[in-house]
């Protein structure tokens, strides 16, 4: 770079953050991990270290947590550009727009559709938070309560205020006042008396990156419950509820009960997969159909019927049973 083109880069000042309800409680650490992206973490440990980012003029510990109207003081630092975000199509939003089925001043409930990620990242330029920040360009926080995995499709939470992600947050990690239920196509006839599996989980990381999760005795504690809904001659459709809440804890469950989940390149066997895929079936039969949840001392009940397409199938393609 010449010199003048570095006098015309703009050099950084001091800012000044004044603290409002979205923030309030965060501890400060985090808070700048997300205010100051591009920034390394150590780097940001180190300017707390040295007084030179402050909390009313006064020297702050990483574990501090804010106040309302606190008066973060962040000395000049160079962040580097982040990477342009992608542009997302009018179609896009407009199929998610389509998809909320709930939204207030704090809680935004989506129909999340399978083969959308819920972020981006590992390749993946965008997920549904992202589409999300774009049709909601004026909120200031929006952040997401949980996971769906990418091929799972289904209800999933969006905060807009920090104070109702500390409780619903709070609520998933207490296992109390959050209720989610699925529904999967499984291979096989599930029992009637098949109600739950509890099989300790171990997540493991392959050098791809890829995440692959087995039952195994030094695993976490995982338990599901399962119910019959409908029984198909090879097949079976099941309602799952996950009181744990565990990394691929309901196809991992369903693979070690024997029943593996209809679409699941992960956890089924190929020839099964091959199968399937001839009748139509070309995606995971895992979704999320309904949230019952304790928000500000109300009960709310949100509900999502399995797509189309999928129900189509199983009454067109599938011979029904009676067990």
């Amino acid at each position: 770079m010449s010199d003048s083109e570095q006098n015309q880069v703009e050099r950084p000042a001091v800012r000044y953050v004044t603290i409002d309800e979205n923030n309030e409680g965060q501890r400060v650490d985090n808070f700048l991990l997300t205010f100051l992206k591009g920034v390394p973490k150590g780097k940001i440990y180190n300017l707390l270290r040295k007084g030179e980012i402050r909390v009313n003029k006064k020297r702050t510990k990483p574990d501090y947590r804010l106040q309302n109207d606190d008066i973060v003081r962040i000395a000049p630092i160079v962040i580097a550009p982040e990477s342009e975000k992608p542009l997302l199509g009018d179609r896009l939003k407009g199929e998610i727009e389509s998809r909320i089925v709930y939204e207030d001043k704090g809680l935004i409930v989506v129909n999340k559709p399978s083969g959308l990620a819920v972020h981006g990242g590992s390749g993946l330029s965008f997920g549904l938070i992202e589409v999300i920040r774009q049709m909601r360009p004026l909120e200031k926080f929006t952040e997401l309560v949980h996971r769906l995995d990418r091929d799972t499709s289904g209800l999933i939470m969006i905060a807009k205020k920090r104070a109702v992600l500390k409780e619903l947050h709070t609520a998933l990690r207490e296992k109390e006042g959050v209720q989610k239920t699925y529904l999967a196509l499984v291979y096989g006839s599930w029992p009637k008396r098949k109600l739950q599996v509890n099989a300790p989980l171990l997540k493991n990381e392959l050098k791809s990156g890829e995440r692959v999760v087995k039952v195994h005795t030094d695993g976490k504690e995982s338990l599901t419950r399962f119910k019959l809904v409908r029984q198909f001659e090879g097949y079976s459709l099941v309602e799952c509820e996950p009181v744990t809440g565990r990394t691929h804890q309901i196809r991992v469950h369903a693979q070690y009960a024997g029943y593996p989940i209809v679409g699941d390149e992960k956890y089924s066997p190929d020839e099964s997969l091959k199968e399937t895929k001839a009748l139509g079936f070309k995606r995971l039969c895992l979704h999320a159909t309904r949230l019952d949840i304790m928000l500000n001392g109300e009960r709310m009940l949100f509900e999502a019927p399995i797509d189309k397409e999928w129900q189509s199938l199983m009454n067109d393609k599938l011979t029904a049973a009676f067990p």
